[in-house]
């Protein structure tokens, strides 16, 4: 690691200059941000101020490393970490100093941030719970820290059309979206076997789409060899001229998924011969003395491993605030080989805690976050953060939770719900049961603040599919549409799916009432 720490060092000096320049008016906002973003870095919408991105790969938080955001949090006055919807952690309004000074000491402490953004391979992400969880097919953990560190140990190196995504799911849940990614495996197993099942050119974003499945199963070494196909597929065949259109998904739709496949299998074929990439991974064994406990709580997930349990914490919109994160920390140091996981809903988990710990974390971390689904809802940063976010999210999702509170419901009702600030779909709006995205419309000659409202979207192998874009409705008035949705559900004393199935007509009338 010594020669890629020296040669991300020696690459800061020269950042810190740009981003004066940029600070200074010598370079454009786009420019800056075609040289940012793969360092890891954007502007803000103010100019003035940056966000740092940091590379969890697999959404491994260590102690460590939460230790030491924590300490750039706290030294240079962040409130709140955003946990993204990536299984990544961002700081907000820091200064070109200080996000220079977080890359220096970063890399020289094992927590990095080049390629977090920009065209370069993104953060890997894997099952939240996986290791732990009793349906899991098997730990696919290892694998997506493997690829990871095979990014990492050539970042500076690549060249892409756009950003390239990579996903690990260890069961049909496919909380890691595998089946709407660039490059997916899914665990399987066949005869007791284990493999990956490869999925390819989906993706979330303006024109989401679906990932396309390879017949094959793969065996978990040769992992690389697809990952690296796929790169080479993407640097050869993307569109480097039209930014819009270059990302992998639109590679698959202009020559057709037969063709695409038959295409990435050639490149497969390719680098087989080409190089040696099979690897080796050790399974963390999980030998910590479980305690039950009695505790019942929809936080509380009894892990594989005989009382041993995961605790879920999903700060508002995913901002954790900092004084938060200590509190854990200092509580978790305590205790024996505990681990955090970040989840792809802007959350996190506390794992492998016997019942006692179990019961020690509820507590503490009561006040921390969401306890029904729409305080579990998604937002991404959104204006007046964003330099591309069209509206606010995080301040609608604020919103919507304190008209509900207003207004006495406080019932576990509606699901969360995903806000995207435009088209860049952060939130993942069009894989959520209920989502939105932001835009501005003109109506009645006035040009208006309108959430697209989308609805159906789901996410599970064989089940994943786009949702249905009903219409717009204004910003200020989603917390009362979803507030009157919630309320005729709860007065048919009924589940939100079962209700939304069953009266679609009352549905479809609350929708066509806002709808402008």
């Amino acid at each position: 690691m010594k020669a890629l720490n020296d040669i991300l060092l020696g690459e800061i000096e020269g950042f810190r200059a740009l981003g004066y320049k940029f600070l200074n008016g010598e370079v454009s906002k786009m420019d800056f941000k075609g040289a940012s973003g793969g360092m890891g870095v954007y502007a803000e919408r103010s100019g003035k101020e940056f966000m740092i991105r940091f590379r969890m790969p697999a959404g491994i938080a260590s102690i460590k490393d939460l230790k030491l955001i924590y300490d750039f949090a706290k030294r240079f006055k962040v409130e709140s970490i955003h946990i993204t919807t990536r299984q990544a952690m961002q700081l907000h309004g820091i200064t070109i100093d200080e996000v220079c000074d977080v890359m220096e000491e970063g890399i020289n402490k094992g927590l990095y941030v080049r390629g977090s953004g920009g065209n370069y391979p993104r953060n890997v992400s894997t099952s939240p719970l996986s290791g732990v969880e009793s349906a899991e097919v098997f730990d696919i953990s290892p694998y997506a820290v493997a690829v990871g560190q095979h990014f990492l140990s050539k970042i500076y190196t690549y060249k892409l059309p756009r950003k390239f995504k990579v996903a690990f799911s260890s069961n049909e849940k496919d909380e890691s979206h595998v089946t709407a990614t660039d490059l997916g495996f899914m665990a399987v197993k066949e005869n007791g076997v284990e493999y990956f099942k490869v999925y390819l050119g989906g993706g979330m974003g303006k024109n989401s789409r679906l990932s396309a499945e390879s017949e094959q199963l793969i065996k978990p070494e040769d992992i690389l060899y697809h990952v690296e196909a796929i790169t080479e597929l993407f640097i050869n065949e993307g569109d480097y001229v039209n930014k819009g259109k270059a990302r992998i998904r639109y590679i698959k739709e202009r020559m057709g998924e037969e063709r695409f496949l038959n295409c990435y299998n050639s490149y497969l074929e390719k680098v087989k011969a080409k190089e040696n990439l099979k690897i080796k991974v050790e399974n963390k064994v999980y030998d910590k003395v479980g305690i039950k406990t009695s505790i019942k709580s929809w936080r509380l997930f009894s892990q594989k491993q005989n009382g041993l349990y995961s605790v879920y914490v999903h700060p508002m919109g995913g901002q954790l605030k900092s004084e938060h994160l200590k509190l854990i920390i200092d509580e978790i140091e305590t205790m024996d080989d505990v681990e955090i996981r970040l989840a792809m809903t802007e959350g996190l988990y506390i794992r492998n805690l016997n019942g006692k710990e179990a019961e020690i974390l509820l507590r503490l971390t009561e006040g921390m976050g969401g306890n029904t689904a729409l305080e579990c809802s998604v937002a991404c940063i959104g204006v007046p953060t964003c330099q591309m976010g069209i509206l606010e999210s995080q301040r609608t999702l604020k919103e919507i939770l304190s008209y509900f509170k207003e207004n006495n419901l406080t019932k576990d009702i509606l699901p969360s719900v995903h806000i995207s600030g435009c088209t860049n779909s952060c939130s993942v709006h069009e894989i959520g049961l209920i989502g939105f995205c932001g835009k501005k419309k003109r109506v009645q000659d006035e040009l208006t603040n309108v959430f697209e409202l989308h609805f159906g979207g789901d996410l599970g192998i064989g089940k994943t599919k786009l949702s249905k874009n009903y219409g717009d409705i204004k910003q200020e008035e989603v917390p009362k549409f979803l507030f009157e949705l919630a309320s005729a559900v709860d007065n048919a004393n009924k589940d939100f799916t079962s209700w939304s199935e069953q009266n679609v007509d009352e549905f479809n009338k609350i929708i066509n009432k806002y709808i402008v």
